[in-house]
Parts: C-alpha cells; sequence; structure tokens
C-alpha cells in the first residue's frame, strides 16, 4: 500500500507557503519532482521543532529531506555511518504504530507531513495498454484530488546515528501513515496514506505532545471526497520511468496512439 507516489513540489516555493523554513539545500527547484516517487529516494517532508540553541523558543516549521523508509534508532550499523540493509518501513498502519517498536516513539514526538499530488495503487486486471493482447497485468491506478490541490500526508520519522562512529552525522528517515480506504480510493485498494487537513496539522507537528488518538482515526468522508483514481500507463510500473507522462489517463494515450501518422 502505497508504495509509490507523485510529487510536485519545489522546497522553496513550499517554505514560503507554509512560512516555513527551507532546510533542504536544494540547488535546483526541481531536485525533488518525481512522479514515481519510491521507498529508499529522498522525499519533502514538513516538521515543527525548535532550534537547537534555544530549546525553549518558539517551534518553527520546517522543510526537511529524509530517506522514504523509516530507519528505526536502535538499526544496527553495517559499516561507520551506514545503516544495515533490510526491508524499507515506507509505510506504518495507523492503528498500530502507537504500540509498534520501530514507530512508538515517532508517534509520541516525531511526526511529520508527506507532501503528494497523489498516489499509485495496482489492480491485476486486464492490459489496458496497446498491443498487450489482453494478457493480465498490473494496472496501476493514480489517486489525486480532482481539483490538483497538493496533499498533505501524516507521516513519522526518525533520526539514525551510529553510536560507534558519531563523526558520520545522522540520518533523517520517514514513514507514511495508512490507513482503512475510503470513498473512491476503496475500489482500488484497502489501504490508503492518511490525509491531514490544515486545522489539524499544528497538533500532529507538535513536538512536545503525543498524537491525540483522533488524529490516527480514519479520516471523516469529506476530506477525501475528492480524491479520484484514473487508470494510468504501465510505465509506472517500472521505478526507472519518473516523467509527467506517468500521469495520463490510459484511455487517452489508447486514442492519442490510435490516430494515424500524417
Amino acid at each position: 500500500m502505497c508504495g509509490r507516489y507523485a510529487t510536485t513540489a519545489d522546497p522553496g516555493r513550499l517554505a514560503v507557503e507554509l512560512d516555513a523554513i527551507d532546510e533542504t539545500g536544494a540547488a535546483s527547484r526541481d531536485a525533488f519532482v518525481n512522479y514515481n516517487v519510491a521507498p529508499t529516494n529522498q522525499v519533502l517532508t514538513v516538521v515543527d521543532r525548535r532550534d537547537h540553541a534555544d530549546a525553549c523558543g518558539d517551534r518553527e516549521r520546517r522543510i526537511r529531506a529524509m530517506r522514504w523508509g523509516l530507519i528505526p534508532v536502535w538499526t544496527k550499523a553495517a559499516e561507520p555511518g551506514v545503516p544495515v540493509k533490510g526491508k524499507p518501513l515506507f509505510n506504518a498502519r495507523a492503528d498500530r504504530a502507537a504500540t509498534a517498536p520501530a514507530f512508538r516513539d515517532a508517534v509520541k514526538y516525531r511526526r511529520c507531513l508527506v507532501p503528494m499530488d497523489g498516489w499509485y495503487e495496482w489492480v491485476v486486471e486486464p492490459a489496458l495498454a496497446p498491443g498487450t493482447k489482453g494478457k493480465v497485468t498490473k494496472q496501476p491506478y493514480y489517486m489525486a484530488a480532482a481539483d490538483g490541490s497538493r496533499l498533505y500526508m501524516a507521516g513519522l520519522w526518525s533520526v539514525w546515528r551510529d553510536r560507534a562512529a558519531p563523526e558520520s552525522g545522522s540520518l533523517l528517515s520517514c514513514t507514511i501513515v495508512t490507513t482503512d480506504a475510503l470513498g473512491e480510493p476503496a475500489r482500488i485498494h484497502n489501504r490508503m496514506p492518511l490525509p491531514l487537513p490544515r486545522e489539524h496539522w499544528d497538533a500532529w507537528l507538535d513536538p512536545d505532545h503525543p498524537a491525540p488518538a483522533s488524529l490516527l482515526a480514519a479520516p471523516a468522508a469529506e476530506i477525501i471526497a475528492g480524491i479520484v483514481p484514473r487508470p494510468v500507463p504501465v510505465l509506472v510500473n517500472s521505478v526507472r520511468n519518473k516523467g509527467p507522462e506517468l500521469l495520463a489517463r490510459v484511455e487517452e494515450r489508447e486514442e492519442a496512439e490510435q490516430l494515424p501518422l500524417l
């Protein structure tokens, strides 16, 4: 569930929109544009933190780059400064995160938002793409707001350090919280990322208090009423493909490819 998503957010512009500090150090405005984000990729997140030099100061909203796939703090090092490779923890179930060893500390004090344009899910069905001769394939569907607005999903994050090699620095990583699918997305998959409306951001990002249990509950129907799935090209199935062509409706691509050559 939610193993791929699309984002066109620019960290600098996002910082302006959210009145936040851009801490990504991105040299290019398109550094994080990716229509096929996959686990272990660097992704944008939104957090609220205080300045290290003033622990009593006001908390500030910050845009940070993190590895998608949370690395628990107790993960061992494979070599100095490099965590042991394992299955990426790219999703955390909302109903279990508060008690799961890998996520429970993050639920208390390290929560984030993960901005995205939409996410992908797959259905096994006869192929819709031309030239497949009706063979069964994994057809990707793209779930996004019908009005094109950006979605902000609940996330958790962690700071991993190699205690035996503190000079190697730290590694930030995150996971996306998932919940039971509702509305149109439920036709495609039984799970979905947990969207958070703006009025819940302050409580969710609060670094000083655990998350209210209500924010980990399934979202209200009106929150996802505008999220609509559509079939998109099977090009999405390969992480090597990352361009905007991945968002074209399958029917539109078929019609375009069936036009006579001029």
